[in-house]
């Protein structure tokens, strides 16, 4: 191959490795008459005295077929221009010093010069490497712009279609869940209605029965006490005594008994009684923010063995009795229990406690007759006649009042007890909001007014 066929337009497309290769030997010796003049100046003398020597404007032209086509003006240009002479020399900046990372002439590289010994490299060389690793990062970013573009038209696209179908086959679902929960509702409903209509015909039925009975009875009494009346007019002494009609009379008058009361007489409220019913409302009284209630612990009933947070929301039982407890009136001496600082005269109530931390609690109400003083029964939760509790200690848990202890059997410990109280129709109710799992509900006639309490 001759140096005359290396013209851009004929010649074959040559790598980094066929340009212009300077030695250490050849740096001593380049000066700015006898090196490779390289600028747009000296264009058209390239590879005519001095062999193939490819300029900064045939660089990008090794890579055209595959790379983007970078003009002159991207990497170093060497030439006269006084920008690119040595500051200190006055000399071509032919070389670039590694060490320092700055182009220095061929006088700086030199015994004495400030880069001697440095790690070097030719300009040109460097330059070169330059525009292969832009040439590179070129291709790096087309490829990584066509990666984004097919995420962005493929992967993007697929998921906001997918995004589409989800939100449409999950309201579907919620329309579809919420519908049979309706319908189920729809079904209780009916039913409990049909029950309790039953329950009243059943009631005013036996009402209407007993009011016919005692009609009749009163009919016949009246009967009988005519016809004795007639007996006193009519008889004589001798003929009283020995009359057989008087003594049926009154034997028919004593078969006649006075009413009793029978609860056939009365409505059944147990026929309105559902499990299901029953956890609805509670997940519905729980699950609404606004029926919640905040129950904070009075701390004048706090017991010596209870130490109260400074939110009083939270109780720790501790082994010894706090000094600083003083001798309130209403603070439970020996037991460790504490009363709520609200109390409840009627209507509908309900809080949550969290015991994830406790393996021993007591949760519940009582009544604020209950007294505070004394190791007795009548002052410890659940065991008088005061106070309903929800009760765990280790693996057992119970529900307890006025001395009697009732087992409950939990799958598993819960961490929050919501605590349900309808002084209206008379219903205190246990639940975990985990599960929507009814634990106890206990029926009774509440004396007034009350006071949520926790014990350790």
């Amino acid at each position: 191959m001759s140096a005359d066929a290396s013209g851009p337009e004929t010649g074959p497309e040559l790598g980094s490795e066929t340009g212009p290769q300077l030695g250490p030997e050849t740096g001593p010796e380049l000066g700015p008459e006898t090196g490779p003049e390289l600028g747009p100046e000296t264009e058209p003398e390239l590879g005519r005295e001095t062999g193939p020597q490819l300029g900064p404007e045939t660089g990008p032209q090794l890579r055209r077929e595959t790379g983007p086509q970078l003009g002159p003006e991207t990497g170093p240009q060497l030439g006269t221009d006084p920008g690119q002479l040595c500051p200190k020399h006055k000399e071509p900046l032919s070389w670039f010093c590694l060490s320092e990372r700055r182009p220095v002439c061929a006088s700086c590289v030199e015994v004495g010069g400030r880069c001697h010994r440095h790690r070097i490299r030719p300009a040109e060389e460097h330059a070169e490497l330059l525009r292969n690793k832009i040439v590179d990062q070129c291709e790096k970013m087309q490829l990584q712009s066509a990666g984004i573009t097919k995420y962005v038209s493929e992967v993007l696209q697929g998921k906001n279609q997918k995004v589409v179908n989800t939100a449409s086959a999950t309201r579907e679902l919620i329309i579809q869940r919420l519908s049979l929960v309706r319908s189920l509702c729809e079904s209780e409903e009916q039913r409990l209605l049909e029950k309790v209509h039953g329950e009243e015909e059943r009631a005013h039925q036996s009402i209407l029965t007993q009011q016919a009975h005692w009609a009749e009875a009163l009919k016949k009494l009246d009967t009988l006490r005519t016809s004795l009346v007639c007996m006193l007019t009519h008889l004589d002494n001798l003929q009283l005594i020995v009359s057989q009609e008087r003594v049926r009379t009154q034997e028919e008058a004593e078969g006649i008994l006075d009413p009793q009361e029978s609860d056939k007489l009365c409505f059944n409220k147990k026929c309105g009684w559902s499990p299901l019913l029953t956890q609805l409302w509670a997940t519905s009284i729980l699950g609404s923010l606004s029926g919640m209630e905040e129950v904070l612990i009075n701390e004048k009933t706090v017991s010596p063995l209870l130490q109260l947070s400074e939110d009083r929301r939270t109780l720790t039982f501790s082994a010894k009795k706090s000094k600083a407890c003083t001798d309130d009136p209403e603070r439970f001496d020996y037991w460790p229990n504490a009363l709520a600082s609200t109390s409840f005269q009627a209507g509908l109530h309900a809080w949550i406690v969290n015991v994830q931390h406790s393996c021993a609690y007591k949760v519940g109400v009582a009544s604020v007759q209950l007294p505070r003083k004394g190791s007795g029964s009548d002052c410890r939760l659940g065991h008088n006649a005061f106070s309903w509790v929800f009760s765990r200690y280790d693996q057992e848990f119970r529900f307890s009042h006025n001395g009697q202890h009732e087992l409950l059997a939990l799958l598993r410990c819960p961490t929050q007890l919501g605590v349900v109280l309808d002084l209206q129709v008379g219903e205190l109710l246990f639940y975990e909001p985990a599960s929507g799992t009814v634990l106890h509900i206990h029926r009774t006639c509440f004396p007034l007014p009350l006071s949520g309490h926790a014990s350790s």
